[in-house]
């Protein structure tokens, strides 16, 4: 995924009311920003660090800034964190698209935000005469707390429980069912859960897993240019792989 213009670069100053950051660009100005993520971005929200941001050219537009990613060293250099929640459907179902998902290879279509469940929408429905059907659910990971290891989530989030228990009915109504962790850091080499900031959701994930939910993580490239897709990740804890 190719980003409209080169990123531009600042420092943080404050991130508030979740959705906004103001930031002070590289050139000196002074911005407020739309921060699209919900999650507590814990470890990246640090008065300081350095970000990267997209710019809007939308007349329409409050904030013409946006926050795609914060620059974060664990002691091995300096990585790229990709925070920016509206990406990752994208994101996969351009990988899947093109073949890069071994494990969702294979379907003839391909829907995205398809209405299912208990008056949800799912994030990407795979349809196939032969194959049936697949549903595939896509949660953003930027959380790390020891180098090397991504984590999800960063906070309590009821929606992703409800979302796994949604995905193991369809299971048990005989369809196909997917949680695909999309890793936006360059610098994760394995993914797990965080039980101790989210039991409830930790507790969902293994009865989703234990109902037939697959589970897969892919890790992305990212620059100030683009976003890409580069690998599937192992998943250290739980989970059945198709």
């Amino acid at each position: 995924m190719l980003f409209a213009t080169p990123l531009v670069s600042g420092t943080l100053v404050q991130r508030y009311k979740r959705f906004l950051a103001d930031v002070r660009l590289d050139t000196g100005e002074a911005i407020t920003a739309t921060c699209p993520n919900t999650g507590s971005l814990l470890g990246l929200n640090t008065p300081g660090l350095k970000v990267w941001l997209s710019l809007s050219d939308s007349p329409t537009r409050k904030y013409q800034h946006t926050l795609e990613m914060v620059e974060v060293d664990l002691g091995k250099g300096p990585n790229l964190v990709g925070v920016n929640t509206g990406h990752p459907n994208r994101l996969v179902a351009d990988a899947i698209a093109t073949g890069q998902v071994k494990a969702l290879q294979g379907y003839a279509g391909l829907r995205r935000e398809v209405k299912y469940g208990r008056n949800s929408r799912i994030d990407i429905l795979l349809e196939d005469a032969k194959r049936g059907l697949c549903y595939v659910e896509i949660k953003n990971v930027h959380m790390m707390r020891k180098a090397g290891r991504a984590e999800f989530p960063d906070c309590v989030t009821e929606r992703g429980a409800k979302h796994l228990r949604e995905l193991a009915d369809m299971v048990r109504e005989g369809h196909r069912a997917v949680m695909v962790y999309l890793v936006q850091r360059n610098d994760a080499k394995t993914f797990e859960l965080a039980p101790d900031l989210d039991p409830a959701y930790a507790a969902s994930f293994t009865a989703a897993t234990s109902a037939g939910v697959e589970a897969i993580a892919l890790k992305c490239r990212l620059s100030p240019l683009e976003i890409v897709v580069e690998k599937e990740l192992p998943i250290k804890q739980g989970g059945r792989k198709r």
